[in-house]
């Protein structure tokens, strides 16, 4: 079976699914691989729970007409997305960056979505699995596609791009994150900058923050459209950020519910991709105003007398040092700021959690508490800083404490859950 008919038997089913938890009536279930499952073994069963058809690639699985045998799963899959998008012919903006990547994405959408019939990636599902996922939710309807694209090696984004094929792009920014991956910061500016690589090579535009040198050098000779600075196509000002963002544009003044002066660019990309496709000012106003953050990305929660900045969902040495100079910088009186590992830093591991403490123990902050086997090993922190080697032993400790009257900054790496705090608040 070719890809032309693939895609029409595709259409002719109500959605793509890898997970046979998940198998709706109608549905196209792809038998994906991993390291300790082979989804071929579950195509009958994704059939039994009423998927129209299964595409394997293991021969002896084929027990039932319905069964499509390819020579590769997850490369027919993403094959697949690709032509789709193409058929579908509609514009599609791919984004990627270390740090604001998801923020960015539910800003764009929230802001498009004011005037066209829009479809972005869901949660964080931005990999070689999640993008093709994202194209292939895309139907006639979809006027404009969002899609969100992450990485942790070199390669990846052109892979990516290659799927998705973006008549626009836009790059958060460059940090510290991944570096076990990528290997260093210049290895992390490669693997993001394939995104520019394909849209140069594509003749295709890019929006380019200017108040982001990187992002300046890095797209010369591109078709840009920029926004940030004065002289940019799109003037967007920075305020203030205690503890909402608050920016102009247009004479517009707009107060958002996301903290931190670091989500100012992310909301300023969403506005100029908002006014490029020319979405009414007030209609943009409107969805910057009325956007709230979720999944424990820089949330605002009161518990008693406590207000909890909840920054959990993830952290790198980028986007954890901006977090604290900002929190830093609050006119709170009593700060303390609760800082768990961040992962995926290879070699840099101890080097990166030693400049976080430096810095921490630097601040204008009152109590700083270091969680985690990395935090665990930093020296040379003051009298106001404790360390514990987890989170048990954090919570037998901060359980037994008063803690009243304060803001609290909750920031770390996925895999600590640090959203347990809030529970012992």
């Amino acid at each position: 079976m070719n890809i032309e008919q693939l895609h029409k038997l595709f259409l002719g089913c109500s959605k793509v699914t890898t997970d046979t938890r998940k198998i709706e009536s109608n549905s196209l279930f792809f038998a994906l691989k991993g390291e300790n499952f082979n989804g071929n073994k579950f195509a009958h069963e994704a059939l039994k729970k009423g998927a129209s058809y299964a595409v394997i690639d293991e021969v002896k699985y084929q027990t039932d007409k319905r069964c499509i045998l390819v020579s590769n799963v997850l490369e027919t899959l993403q094959v697949l997305a690709s032509f789709h998008r193409s058929f579908l012919a509609i514009p599609i903006i791919s984004l990627t960056g270390s740090n604001g990547k998801t923020t960015t994405k539910e800003l764009i959408n929230a802001v498009l979505s004011k005037k066209y019939e829009t479809t972005a990636t869901f949660g964080n599902l931005n990999n070689h699995i999640g993008v093709p996922l994202t194209l292939l939710s895309m139907t006639s309807n979809t006027e404009i596609g969002i899609v969100e694209m992450g990485a942790n090696h070199l390669e990846e984004i052109a892979l990516l791009s290659n799927i998705a094929q973006p008549d626009f792009g836009y790059i958060t920014n460059f940090g510290k994150a991944h570096l076990e991956g990528f290997g260093s910061l210049e290895g992390v500016v490669q693997g993001k900058t394939e995104l520019y690589a394909n849209l140069r090579k594509h003749e295709k535009e890019v929006f380019v923050n200017t108040y982001d040198a990187q992002q300046i050098t890095h797209s010369k000779g591109m078709e840009c459209i920029t926004f940030g600075k004065e002289a940019s196509r799109y003037f967007i000002e920075f305020v203030t950020a205690d503890p909402f963002v608050v920016l102009k544009f247009e004479n517009k003044e707009i107060t958002s519910q996301l903290i931190g002066a670091y989500n100012f660019n992310n909301i300023a990309a969403a506005i100029a991709i908002g006014k490029h496709f020319k979405v009414p000012d007030d209609l943009i106003q409107e969805a910057i105003e009325q956007y709230i953050p979720t999944n424990n990305r820089s949330q605002i929660l009161k518990k008693g007398t406590n207000k909890i900045i909840l920054d959990a969902y993830n952290a790198n040495p980028s986007s954890m040092k901006v977090a604290l100079e900002n929190f830093s910088g609050l006119t709170d009186e009593s700060k303390v700021a609760i800082l768990g590992d961040m992962f995926e830093l290879g070699n840099e591991a101890e080097a990166e959690h030693q400049l976080i403490a430096d810095l921490a123990s630097n601040l204008d902050i009152g109590t700083v508490y270091l969680l985690g086997e990395n935090f665990q090993k930093v020296s040379s922190i003051n009298d106001r800083t404790q360390q514990f080697v987890s989170f048990e032993a954090f919570k037998d400790y901060f359980s037994k404490q008063q803690t009243k009257n304060s803001t609290i900054l909750i920031k770390a790496s996925r895999g600590m859950a640090l959203e347990r705090i809030v529970d012992l608040l």
